[in-house]
């Protein structure tokens, strides 16, 4: 399994290379005060890939934290709500 997980990595990095190798290409972006900026075509589409990626990593994680934070809580009552509901154990003595 670990062979293939490396396999796919290997082949996605190598596919990302052929991609930039084949659209190294200047892009003219319009700035504000009529400045135009020339950027590189692989370099603007990893850019816009993260600005979408970076919100979405951070909602998950503060996701995953509130439903963490739910689910102590409702652990915390469950293991109160046994201790007084179930009655003492009586504890045997062995005899001597």
């Amino acid at each position: 399994m670990q062979f293939l997980k490396i396999l796919f990595w290997c082949l996605l990095a190598f596919l990302a290379a052929a991609f930039t190798i084949g659209n190294w290409t200047a892009v003219p972006i319009r700035l504000p005060g009529g400045l135009i900026a020339d950027v590189n075509l692989p370099f603007l589409l990893l850019v816009t890939f993260l600005l979408g990626l970076v919100p979405t990593l951070g909602w998950q994680a503060a996701r995953r934290w509130r439903l963490r934070q739910r689910l102590m809580t409702c652990e915390r009552q469950l293991a109160e709500t046994r201790a007084v509901t179930l009655p003492p154990v009586a504890s045997e003595t062995l005899p001597a």
